[in-house]
């Protein structure tokens, strides 16, 4: 046995002679002035718990045991029974059981050890949330299909932040991001989570709030977990996505919030949507746009022209009328010149036939010119009156013609396929303009730019998965050193 050398058996002779209780109370002094109340953790095995209401069990791990006795006036506050194989957690003092001269502990405290106390606490408030109706579906929150800004509550320190980031900007760069940052585990991060859950609800500057964090045991998740982070998910207005841990880790937020994610980067995923797809889905409707406004202009101009074809031209019309008068000019024309010379025929039959009729010459004579003179006056006037009729009806025709509309249709046409360009020259500019701002945003967060500074991308030469510790390659495993300028193969040695 050693002893301490202050203490009082240590301080006598060698040569004196000691009893044996005495040794063992003197021992007994030793220890229990040597260690303090403190706290020691292991396994149940021996169990005993007789009727006068102590406790008696072995404590003990891998390498060492201990007999442990828990007093009745001590147990009455154990809020479980004890079990053989049970891990438990014990506030002691160590002593000797005098009968026996074996080292023991005595228990002033005992309550269950690891993640056994979580796990029932979790069980409990689950299903007492459950009974109060905050997991139901019927409460549930669609998320927003294409949205401006994105919450996260997280550390800003955590992976999940990072990897929430990363996905953001590779399938939406457009969208806002703004972080709450909060702790997310120990004393006090169930109460931040809660009061930056509630902060943005208030701010409404997001349309849907991640909140989460990486993997971790029980205890590491513990703060999702609590009734407040619930409570506070399940009153916030805007939709919730929970993505805490890994995707076999379940928390009581995972259940309250309107979606449940099983990373962060998987929260992220559900968030936006892909800015490649919906850029083709854009391209794909100002493809089938442009084609339906050809063939729209297309199936008009061919009405136009079916109308045009269909309606009688007024100055064709005019023209044919024109024509008309003259062929019954040219008629009356001809009309009186053959009178004329039949006229002048009889004349020179009758002057053969009669001897000198020079008085009924004269008196012919000047009625054929009275004759003509009316008969020119005659025709003169049928012309004049032709040649208003004709003015008449042009004016008419000119009137009723559709051509000002036809003129004017025309004009609208034009006025609409300019705007048209103009509108269509417009969403292209603008589109160019988003994807040259989207390309910029992309060439910012590119590994490339990266490489160009001096680093490198190491990943596994088999599944090309990237290496980010150094435990996680093993010695002989082959490796692609990815560097500005090309790639390295190695070998890992050591």
């Amino acid at each position: 046995m050693a002893l301490d050398s202050n203490s009082t058996l240590a301080s006598r002779p060698v040569k004196e002679v000691y009893a044996v209780s005495r040794l063992v109370r003197e021992a007994r002094g030793v220890l229990e002035g040597s260690f303090p109340l403190i706290w020691v953790e292991g396994e149940i095995s021996n169990l005993a718990m007789p009727a006068s209401g102590h406790i008696y069990f072995t404590l003990k791990d891998e390498v060492a045991q201990v007999r442990c006795a828990m007093f009745r006036n001590r147990n009455r506050n154990v809020r479980f029974t004890p079990k053989n194989g049970m891990q438990i957690l014990l506030r002691v003092r160590v002593t000797l059981y005098e009968g026996r001269g074996e080292f023991q502990l005595v228990v002033e405290h005992m309550e269950e050890a690891g993640s056994g106390a979580l796990q029932r606490a979790y069980e409990a408030l689950k299903h007492r949330l459950g009974e109060e109706g905050l997991f139901d579906q019927a409460n549930k929150k669609e998320l927003p299909t294409l949205p401006q800004s994105i919450g996260v509550v997280s550390s800003p320190d955590g992976a999940a932040v990072h990897d929430i980031l990363t996905v953001l900007s590779r399938r939406f760069p457009a969208a806002n991001v703004i972080l709450y940052p909060v702790a997310v585990q120990g004393g006090d991060s169930a109460k931040q989570i809660a009061n930056m859950i509630a902060l943005a609800d208030s701010r409404q500057e997001c349309e849907v709030l991640i909140i989460g964090r990486g993997g971790g045991s029980l205890e590491d998740l513990w703060s999702f977990n609590d009734e407040i982070v619930a409570r506070a998910i399940f009153t916030c207005e805007m939709p919730v996505i929970s993505a805490v841990g890994h995707e076999v880790d379940f928390t009581i937020a995972d259940f309250v919030a309107d979606v449940r994610a099983a990373t962060p980067s998987a929260a992220a995923e559900l968030a936006v949507p892909d800015a490649t797809q919906w850029l083709a889905k854009i391209q794909n409707h100002s493809r089938r746009l442009s084609l339906l406004i050809k063939h729209r202009l297309h199936d008009e101009k061919r009405h136009l022209s079916n109308l045009q074809q269909r309606l009688p031209q007024p100055l064709t019309t005019i023209s044919q009328h024109m024509q008309r008068v003259d062929q019954l000019g040219q008629q009356l024309n001809r009309s009186w010149q053959q009178i004329i010379n039949n006229k002048r025929q009889q004349v020179d039959y009758w002057s053969v036939r009669l001897k000198h009729p020079q008085a009924k010459i004269a008196a012919n004579q000047y009625k054929l010119t009275h004759l003509n003179e009316r008969l020119q006056q005659s025709v003169k006037q049928k012309l004049t009156q032709a040649s208003s009729r004709n003015k008449a009806l042009s004016q008419r025709l000119q009137l009723s013609s559709p051509l000002p509309n036809i003129i004017q249709k025309q004009v609208s046409v034009g006025q609409a396929r300019n705007q048209l360009d103009n509108a269509m020259k417009k969403i292209i500019e603008q589109n160019k303009a988003d994807l040259s701002q989207k390309m910029r945003t992309l060439a910012a967060v590119s590994p490339l730019n990266t490489l160009e500074r001096g680093y490198s991308i190491t990943t596994d030469a088999n599944t090309g998965s990237v290496i980010r510790h150094a435990d996680d390659v093993e010695v002989g495993d082959e490796l692609n050193i990815q560097l500005q300028d090309g790639k390295i193969k190695a070998v890992r040695k050591l």
